[in-house]
């Protein structure tokens, strides 16, 4: 009697665990409820990007890779905006607030920036520590890539590529 209830217990075990990794596979982590302060002091709730690919950069002046990725990070939303792309750079509580205006405009960057002196946004994204870190979020706000360090160009234009024109690409 004890091995029939071993043998009968065990597939039922085995299609529970495949369908709970399967789940667990298939659900991808949504994007933190934020709203984003830019420094002009517009509003941008992370939910009203819902249609858009969405990356978050954390960054700061005094972060010599954050600094060296900012040109080709103007590019890229240069060459995708129009398609749905947004880009939102957040600078770091730590960061002087003037150095975050002063370089954003000396810069002239395109993409809404914001300097998180409360850690709000850091926080809501995990506590952020190292910069640069970026995230990158789908049309549904389910996030497809994270990295701490510089962005890798040439996979982010894969991923903006078949996210924008819903191509097929092998990453």
């Amino acid at each position: 009697m004890n091995n029939l209830l071993k043998k009968s217990l065990l597939p039922a075990i085995i299609i529970v665990l495949l369908a709970f990794l399967g789940f667990k596979l298939s659900n991808k982590s949504a994007a933190p409820d934020v709203t984003f302060t830019t420094i002009e002091g517009r509003k941008i709730a992370m939910a009203d990007l819902k249609g858009k690919v969405v990356l978050v950069n954390f960054w700061a002046t005094d972060c010599p890779g954050c600094v060296k990725e900012m040109p080709d990070l103007v590019n890229a939303y240069n060459q995708h905006h129009k398609n749905g792309f947004e880009v939102i750079a957040v600078a770091m509580p730590y960061d002087p607030p003037a150095q975050v205006l002063n370089y954003t405009k000396q810069k002239a960057l395109p993409f809404p920036v914001m300097h998180d002196g409360l850690s709000e946004v850091t926080e809501k994204f995990g506590g952020i520590n190292l910069t640069p870190t970026t995230y990158i979020f789908d049309k549904n706000g389910h996030l497809l890539r994270r990295t701490i360090g510089n962005i890798d160009f040439n996979d982010l234009n894969l991923i903006l590529n078949k996210e924008l024109n819903n191509k097929k690409v092998d990453l």
